[in-house]
């Protein structure tokens, strides 16, 4: 029998004890109560151990999910920052490319302002030389004609 139906068997003997009229006194079998008793002083220690056993139980285990929760949140908090960083340095990282890009691009473009200005000076050179010796031929023409 577990403590509960000890004490319930216990109110029962007691309710339906043999009562004295006028006293209202009951009169009870006392081995049964003191068998009764006995049932309940052996069995008390055995579920204040479990109840004990359980209430530890509990808090090992309320312990270990809070560790549990703990070590959630401070992975996620982690990966939240990892995954700011990543952000940061994605961001860095096409910040970077757009300036080599940008860069690129005027260098592209100095190059060819650069090379359009040589090959003007070059034609611009040869149409000289070209116009002296024009003019040289025209005189050495006149020269002949003369």
């Amino acid at each position: 029998m577990e403590i509960l139906e000890i004490i319930e068997a216990l109110e029962d003997k007691i309710e339906h004890s043999f009562t004295i009229p006028f006293v209202g006194r009951g009169i009870i079998d006392k081995d049964t109560l003191l068998d009764l008793l006995q049932e309940a002083r052996i069995k008390f220690p055995e579920e204040l151990k479990q109840a004990k056993w359980v209430k530890e139980e509990r808090q090992r285990i309320i312990a270990d999910a809070q560790k549990e929760a703990a070590a959630i949140i401070k992975n996620t908090e982690e990966k939240i920052a990892s995954m700011v960083n990543e952000h940061e340095i994605t961001k860095q990282a096409y910040e970077n490319a757009n300036q080599i890009i940008e860069s690129a691009q005027e260098n592209a473009r100095e190059i060819r302002i650069g090379a359009t200005q040589y090959a003007d000076n070059v034609l611009r050179t040869i149409e000289e030389q070209l116009i002296g010796t024009v003019e040289t031929l025209r005189e050495n023409r006149k020269d002949l004609k003369h």
